[in-house]
């Protein structure tokens, strides 16, 4: 049954309050804040491409003390290793027993700092944390806490030095967002912002763990009619049959998709998902899962291009609203 009253004004709620407390201390990126709400409230990690500066550490450090969650950030280099990431176990010989060091991987909020610096071996330490949010060594399997999201950063522009990540591991990022530049008026409040100190420091919690678990788990009522989820699928499909790509999008894309489409209905106080949600979430939730051919490369032609694309040739359902 799909969400009615006051069950949608929670969710609504809960992404009023935490936009206003993120805008605190990010200035003039409320579209971007929206499309990280919507990860959070699909459980889903966030990859965030753009260059030095911009303010994704600042951004995953809001997040964090919003939802007042734990928060750890892992600065990747080429020589971090797995057991830096996720922990290991030592011998205590004061008990004469092994005792587990949890790594810096047990928050609720980690954030992987230029996640293609590290090696591909200490990358795919993350593959089990993100998809099955636990961690198995030696044996013994040990569960993350909850709520768990990982933000991980790339330099889009700096490539030497560099491991790209494998698609296995893009795949398992929900969203891949970018903040870009603030605009000449943006940039003037955040000088006058952050001009006697940091407003991140006096940053207060607005939302508990647990309401936010709450609210997850009523987005996911959120309805989605017959017509939209054949509109999902059939983009996710042309996504693959595009003669620019040579690997399309896989079904965890399809259920990506739909899953944020509900997110984006129920923050903007809606019971039931639209065409314009797809639309708008189809960049976001696709490019890092397209494998662009070689000639397609060659001509400079982006991911972005294909999904919008891909957008102008799917049909768009027509259908009355639902409410």
């Amino acid at each position: 049954m799909p969400l009615r009253g006051g069950s949608i004004e929670k969710v609504r709620t809960l992404r009023d309050r935490a936009r206003a407390n993120i805008e605190r201390v990010i200035i003039g990126k409320g579209e971007v804040v929206d499309l990280v709400l919507v990860a959070i409230l699909c459980e889903g990690h966030l990859l965030i491409e753009d260059v030095p500066g911009i303010g994704k550490t600042m951004l995953a450090k809001s997040v964090a003390r919003t939802l007042d969650c734990t928060f750890r950030r892992i600065q990747f280099t080429p020589d971090l290793l797995p057991s830096d990431i996720t922990g290991l176990s030592f011998f205590n010989q004061k008990c004469q027993e092994f005792e587990f060091h949890p790594g810096p991987i047990f928050s609720q909020v980690v954030l992987a700092d230029e996640i293609n610096r590290a090696t591909p071996r200490t990358q795919s330490a993350l593959l089990e944390c993100m998809e099955e949010r636990q961690v198995t060594l030696e044996g013994e399997t040990r569960v993350l806490p909850r709520p768990f999201l990982v933000f991980a950063t790339q330099n889009p522009i700096e490539l030497e030095g560099t491991f790209p990540l494998p698609e296995a591991q893009l795949d398992r990022f929900f969203l891949k967002l970018s903040l870009g530049y603030p605009s000449a008026q943006e940039e003037k409040a955040i000088l006058k912002r952050f001009r006697d100190g940091s407003p991140l420091e006096s940053l207060e919690g607005v939302i508990t763990p647990e309401e936010l678990l709450a609210v997850q788990r009523l987005c996911r009522e959120v309805f989605v009619s017959e017509p939209l989820e054949e509109y999902i699928v059939a983009i996710v499909r042309a996504s693959r049959d595009h003669d620019a790509v040579e690997l399309g999008a896989s079904p965890r894309g399809s259920l990506a998709l739909c899953r944020a489409a509900q997110a984006l209905a129920a923050i903007n106080g809606r019971d039931y998902v639209i065409p314009d949600d797809v639309k708008r979430l189809a960049p976001a939730v696709l490019t890092h899962r397209l494998i662009s051919s070689a000639r397609t490369r060659l001509r400079g032609s982006s991911a972005n291009e294909i999904v919008a694309d891909v957008l102008r040739t799917v049909p768009v359902p027509v259908e009355e609203e639902t409410g």
